[in-house]
This record gives C-alpha cells, sequence and structure tokens, in this order.
C-alpha cells in the first residue's frame, strides 16, 4: 500500500480514483501523564510522553486509513493530511483525536 501526501505518484500511474477514505483514532488522557506534563507546562520543556502518544497516534491513524482504502480495493492513498484535536470530556478530562483523510486510488501494476 502506497500512502502519500502528494496528489500524485512519481512513477506510478494512477488507474482508477476510488473515493475519499477516513481515519480517526482516540485515545484517553492518563492521570500520571497529566501530572507529569502539567509540570513541564509551568518549568517548559518538551513533553516526551505525549509526543510518544502521538507518534504512536499518527501511526495508528494511518494503518487504519490503508486497511479502510485495501477494502475498497485500492493499492495507495494520496493527498493524505493527518490532523490533531481533542474532545472535552467536562471537568473529567479530554480525549486525544487523530484522524487521517486521503484518496483511496488504484494504481497500475
Amino acid at each position: 500500500m502506497i500512502l502519500t501526501t502528494t496528489h500524485s505518484l512519481q512513477n506510478h500511474e494512477i488507474e482508477e480514483y476510488l473515493g475519499i477514505v477516513t481515519a480517526e483514532v482516540v485515545y484517553g488522557s492518563n492521570a500520571i501523564r497529566d501530572f507529569f506534563a502539567g509540570i513541564r507546562d509551568i518549568i517548559g520543556g518538551r513533553t516526551k510522553s505525549y509526543e510518544r502518544v502521538f507518534e504512536r497516534g499518527q501511526q495508528d491513524v494511518l494503518s487504519e486509513l490503508a486497511q479502510r482504502a485495501q477494502k475498497l480495493g485500492a493499492t495507495g492513498v494520496i493527498g493524505i493530511k493527518v490532523d490533531t484535536g481533542t474532545i472535552n470530556l467536562d471537568e473529567t478530562g479530554v480525549l486525544l483525536l487523530i484522524t487521517a483523510t486521503g484518496t483511496a486510488v488504484r494504481v497500475r501494476a
């Protein structure tokens, strides 16, 4: 499966456009991770625990996107855009949301 942010594939001919595919992953917040992130917010610096969550989330969402495209008969997804956000759960915390969207295509073999 070819995954790319570009809208064309160098050295490959797109045989058919199969439509837009989307994927999303949602992670719950973690009290311990939130505590240490809060300390980092006060003293400054990077929050490695959240960086790992987003790194894993991006890998997971791209994997899900590829699976959904494959169900359509695609051999690639072009024009991929990955977004991140949060879903607020009142005072109980937040959920981390990572989404990916692209166009499923069949590439000539």
